[in-house]
C-alpha cells in the first residue's frame, strides 16, 4: 500500500530533508524509524528538499509497504521511534500513483525576523535577529513586486542546475505576528535554490531603507544576484503549507 505521513520538524540538527553521506537527515531518520517498525526496508520520498537547519511546520512524505497497523494509529507507532524535534501528525493509505513530491502543486514558506539589538534566546534557531529598526509597510510594498509568473535569476544562488529560472509567485506577504516576529510569507508554484533567503534579504534591505520598494523591480528586471539583497541564515525559515489536488485520502489531514 502507498501510505502518505504528515510531518513536521525542526531542522536545526539536521542536513536537511534529504539524505546526505557526511549528516543525518530527516529523510534519513524517518526512513530509518519506518523501517525499525514495519521491519521491512522501505524508501521515503518526501515533498522537497529543505535545506540545512530549514524547518517545516507542515510536511508531507509517502512510502510504499506492507503494514497492518491502522492509520489512526501509525502516527503514535512511528513517533516513538523517531527524535523530539520530528513528529508526524497524521497517515492515510493513498492512491498507489500518488508521490508528496511530484503531486505537490504549490508549497508556501514562512521566514521569520525579529529585529532588535539584543538577543532573545528564546527565539534562538527558529527566527533571524536583525539589528535595526524595520518598517513593516516598505517591505509589504516591495514583496508585491515578487508577485506574478517572472524570472527570479536575481533571487537565486548556484546549486542545482534548473532549465528555467521562471516561477510563478502567487503570493508574497509581511506582516506582524507573536513574540515581536515579523513574518514573511511566499507561496508559488516553485522555488530556486535559496530564493525564499535571498528574497526575505532583499525585503530586509527595504525594510531597513538600504533600498526603496520600487528596487525590487529593478533588480528583478537585472537578473543579477548582485543587486538583490543578502541570503539570510537557514534559522528563520519554515516550510509553511502544502497544496494537494485529487487526493481525499488526506482530508482528515487538510493541507490548504
Amino acid at each position: 500500500m502507498n501510505i502518505a505521513l504528515i510531518l513536521a520538524y525542526n531542522g536545526t540538527n539536521y542536513h536537511g530533508w534529504q539524505v546526505q553521506k557526511n549528516g543525518s537527515s530527516i529523510q534519513e531518520t524517518l526512513t530509518g524509524a519506518a523501517a525499525r517498525l514495519l521491519g521491512q526496508p522501505v524508501s521515503v520520498s518526501g515533498a522537497g528538499r529543505t535545506d540545512a537547519g530549514v524547518h517545516a511546520r507542515r510536511y508531507v512524505a509517502n512510502f510504499h509497504a506492507d503494514c497492518t497497523i491502522p492509520m489512526p494509529r501509525l502516527p503514535l507507532a512511528l513517533n516513538a521511534q523517531l527524535p523530539e524535534d520530528i513528529a508526524v501528525s497524521g497517515a492515510a493509505v493513498v492512491p498507489e500513483g500518488f508521490d508528496a513530491r511530484f503531486d505537490c502543486t504549490k508549497k508556501e514558506y514562512a521566514y521569520y525576523l525579529y529585529p532588535s539589538r539584543l538577543r532573545d534566546p528564546f527565539l534562538s534557531g527558529r527566527a533571524y535577529r536583525y539589528p535595526y529598526p524595520l518598517d513593516i509597510e516598505r517591505m509589504q510594498a516591495g514583496a508585491q513586486f515578487f508577485v506574478g509568473k517572472q524570472d527570479f535569476a536575481a533571487v537565486r544562488s548556484i546549486g542545482t542546475p534548473v532549465k528555467s529560472t521562471v516561477r510563478t509567485i502567487f503570493h508574497c506577504e509581511v506582516e506582524p505576528c507573536e513574540d515581536n516576529l515579523i513574518r514573511i510569507r511566499v507561496c508559488g508554484d516553485g522555488f530556486l535554490y535559496n530564493m525564499v533567503r535571498a528574497i526575505a534579504g532583499t525585503l530586509t534591505y527595504v525594510g531597513s531603507g538600504k533600498l526603496a520598494p520600487a528596487d525590487v523591480r529593478v533588480i528583478l528586471d537585472s537578473r543579477s544576484r548582485e543587486n538583490a539583497g543578502p541570503t539570510l541564515p537557514a534559522c528563520g525559515l519554515f516550510l509553511n503549507r502544502l497544496w494537494y489536488d485529487h487526493t481525499p485520502e488526506l482530508d482528515p489531514f487538510p493541507l490548504h
